[in-house]
This record gives structure tokens, sequence and C-alpha cells, in this order.
């Protein structure tokens, strides 16, 4: 792109003062600039005017999900059927791991944060150690894609590296990086986080299905016959990924998409639901349900939306390629965003200063017909390390991996 057109293009989008800095730049850091302006989606900015606002959600009704007594009733069955998709290549896993440390007091990806405390236990190794125990159950080496982002994939990359990526095979894994989305301030202008760079953030959750095949790595479903696709988050260090029985009860369900949940452990826990919205699959947030939602009783006198997502999905990626090209909703979010000032300063600022645009898995999980929320026991899948102290936090997260037997 030329200067010229990036003026012009910034003209349009009133984002002029992002070429401030320019004349100052080296010859490599103009380039960079004016690269980065080009793959910019600045129409974006617009949907800041429904910060706020109803997001026009549809009606929404209980879905309910595989317990666990028909689980281990029928377990040897799923697993059977899980086992069977593995050996014939048609599994793979998918780590979501663009997040920082920041919360835990950390500057590094968040998958190197070292939850040992008498030796060196990484939430990568944990991860990764969770797959390697199918990989030994199956006699079969899965394919690992991991999606990092522009800030830490060269950090995340020579870490698994210098650490031989835990035993995992180098040649199974495939990393990509996700696509990015601008962060603006309240009155939508663009922040710059650099003099020869736009401050960006990870476009959601969702964001690792067009990321992955704008990559160009979408081959590798039909050059593997992949035709599951396990993804899930770095925070959870219990994760099971690719777990035969999950997989197994996914494919014997024929549905679209298979959802590990947990119990709640309370009816206002502040976690995601799944439940049916308009008739097909969704996810309803905890500050969504309504009191009359949360008393809801179903045919077993249980609570009718009492189970919990923890971002562990299995899609059908037959499914996922009919909806490719489905419009998702673009959700305005409001957030911390380093910034430099009027002196070419760096400031972090303490409180939320304005917004970053996501979309989220809960609208993917719309777009398709049929999803079988499968319950897991959250003691033994469940500890997610989003926080430095308090709850789901490292002190959690430790505690419920020495339950496990998990040495730390």
């Amino acid at each position: 792109m030329t200067l010229e057109n990036a003026q012009k293009k910034l003209a349009d989008f009133g984002q002029e003062h992002l070429l401030k800095y320019y004349d100052t730049l080296s010859d490599e850091s103009k380039s960079a600039l004016l690269a980065q302006i080009e793959k910019t989606d600045f129409g974006m900015i617009s949907h800041i005017a429904d910060f706020g606002k109803n997001d026009g959600r549809g009606v929404f009704s209980p879905l309910a999900a595989m317990q666990r007594d028909e689980i281990v009733r029928r377990e040897d069955e799923f697993r059977t059927e899980g086992i069977k998709a593995i050996k014939e290549g048609k599994t793979a896993a998918l780590l979501l791991a663009g997040g920082m440390g920041t919360r835990l007091g950390s500057d590094n990806p968040k998958g190197m944060y070292d939850i040992g405390e008498t030796k060196h236990v990484y939430i990568f190794q944990r991860i990764i150690e969770n797959l390697l125990d199918v990989v030994k159950e199956t006699g079969t080496w899965i394919r690992l894609f991991i999606m990092t982002s522009e800030k830490n994939n060269d950090a995340s990359v020579k870490f698994l590296k210098e650490h031989d990526f835990f035993g995992y095979r180098e040649d199974k894994i495939s990393f990509f990086t996700q696509d990015m989305a601008p962060a603006c301030d309240r009155n939508g202008k663009i922040y710059l986080e650099a003099p020869d760079h736009l401050s960006t953030s990870p476009n959601g959750n969702a964001g690792w299905y067009s990321s992955l095949l704008k990559a160009g790595l979408g081959h590798l479903f039909k050059d593997e016959g992949i035709e599951w696709i396990n993804i899930f988050g770095v925070d959870n260090v219990l994760q099971r990924i690719c777990d035969p029985a999950f997989i197994g009860a996914t494919i014997l369900a024929d549905v679209s998409v298979g959802a590990k949940v947990v119990r709640k452990a309370a009816p206002d826990e502040r976690v995601g639901v799944m439940c049916l919205e308009d008739g097909k699959p969704s996810i309803v947030e905890y500050y969504e349900l309504s009191d009359e939602m949360m008393n809801a009783k179903d045919a077993n006198g249980d609570p009718a939306y009492n189970y919990g997502v923890i971002l562990n999905y299995l899609f059908r990626v037959s499914a996922l390629e009919a909806v490719a090209d489905d419009k998702m909703p673009l959700h305005v979010v409001e957030k911390k965003i380093p910034y430099i000032d009027e002196n070419g300063d760096l400031v972090k600022p303490e409180a939320p200063n304005g917004f970053k645009f996501e979309q989220l898995v809960l609208d993917m999980i719309h777009q398709l017909d049929t999803c079988l929320p499968y319950e897991v026991i959250r003691e033994h899948e469940f500890a997610p390390i989003k926080n430095a102290t308090g709850v789901d936090s490292v002190e959690t997260a430790r505690a419920l991996c020495k339950l496990n037997g998990i040495v730390l």
C-alpha cells in the first residue's frame, strides 16, 4: 500500500491520526505501518454505536444435556466409537492460545505460566500431557493446531521448541496466528500502541476457523481425513482433549457440535449456559438469565438451565464448511487498552478506556442446527486459571491438580 492510498483509506473512516508519526519512522517501520493499515477492517468501528444495547437475542428455551448416569452406562459404547474415529485419523485438536498472562502478573504468553511448586509445570505442558494420554491410549498421533496471536506467537513457538513440545511430535503440530481487530477509544478513534503499530486485539474465540483457513491450513482436513475438530482454551489445565467417550457420544448422537458442560455450582454462577435460542443451539450468558429461567425446572425437577460451558467443543468439519460464509455478529467489549499518548509515551490504563471487537463461539454454535451438551465432572475436568488469586485462579487450579494426582 502506498502512503497516498493509506491516507485516502484513513480519511474515509476518520482515522488520519494514525499517520501522526509516519515521517519519523524508518523505512522498515513505514512499510509495516502501511501494511497494517491495508489489512485492517476499519468498518467495524461503526459498531460502537451498538455498545450496551440489546443484542436482539431470540427466545431462549432449555436444551437437555447428556448426564453422567447415561454416559457411565454407555461409556464402553462411546469409547469404542471414539477410539475408532481417532485411530482412523478423523479427529484433530485445536488449542486457543492467543492470550497473555497479564492478569497473572506475567508479560509472557499465558501458556508459559509456571504453576509448579516443587518443579516446573507450565500451562502448555499440562495441556499437551493431557492430549498425550489419548495418544498413548490409542497409539495414534493426533493433529494439534495451536492458534497464537501476533502478540505472543514468536514467544510461544520459541518456548515450545525449547521444551521439545513436551514430548509431542513436532510434525503433528501446526501453528497459526489469529486475525486481529483494531481497538479504539470511546469516540471511535483507533489507538496507536507504538508509533508504527495500531492497537489491536484478537478477534474473539470464534475467530479460530476463519484464521485457520486464512493461514492456508484448511487443506489438512481433506489431506488427513479430519472430520471432527476439538477446540479448547488455554485457561483450563485439567482440560481432557480428544476424549474418546466425548467423541463417540457426539458421533453417535449425529449432531453438528458437542459441548462439554458442568453442573452449575449455584443458579447464579457466572458461566454461560447451553440452551436453545429460537429452536437452535446457543449459549445464554449468566447476566442474561432471568429469575424465571434460573428457577425453571426440567421434567426431573432439576434446574432447566443447569449446565455451564467450559470452552471445550467438538465441531463437525462439514457443518462448519456449510456455514463458513455466514456472517457472525460482532460484539463490542469495553476493555483496558494500552496506548501511546500525545507525547509518544506508552500508557497502561487502570480502568477501561475504549472498545475491542470480538466474534464469539456462542454465535458459531448458533449457526449450527444440532448440539449435544455432554456433562463432565467439574473436579476432574475444570480448573480454569483466570486470576492470580481467589476464584478460578492459580491457587484453585493447583488444588484441583493435586486432587487429580498431578504432582506439582
